[in-house]
């Protein structure tokens, strides 16, 4: 990709997002979270800095979610058979996706107690 026009680097990271949520049950989950969470916001008059802050916590879960689908994706395709080294990265990548997801419900919560 290196020494490619931005628009045709801008289309290879909108196909693998678009391969994402077609590919991954949870991709399209956590997509289907974020558009409840922008209704509810509008619905709440929610104030500007709280778009904000709930914006980089719920892109944080997508963007744990794209690397952990990007890890799986290339580690089944490097070693298709049960390797318990493939297993550790595969956990990880979704421990990353988990942690996200609790900071998320956190300022989430924060937002209700607000």
């Amino acid at each position: 990709m290196k020494g490619q026009g931005f628009l045709r680097r801008f289309g290879y990271a909108l196909n693998g997002i678009i391969t994402a949520f077609r590919r991954e049950q949870s991709m399209r989950t956590h997509g289907l979270a974020v558009v409840g969470v922008g209704i509810f916001l509008a619905a709440t008059d929610a104030p500007p800095v709280w778009w904000a802050v709930i914006g980089v916590a719920v892109g944080l879960v997508l963007v744990a979610e794209l690397a952990n689908t990007a890890v799986e994706t290339l580690a089944d395709r490097l070693h298709p058979e049960h390797h318990p080294e493939i297993g550790v990265a595969k956990d990880v990548a979704a421990g990353a996706v988990l942690v996200a997801t609790l900071v998320a419900i956190g300022v989430g919560v924060a937002y209700l107690l607000r």
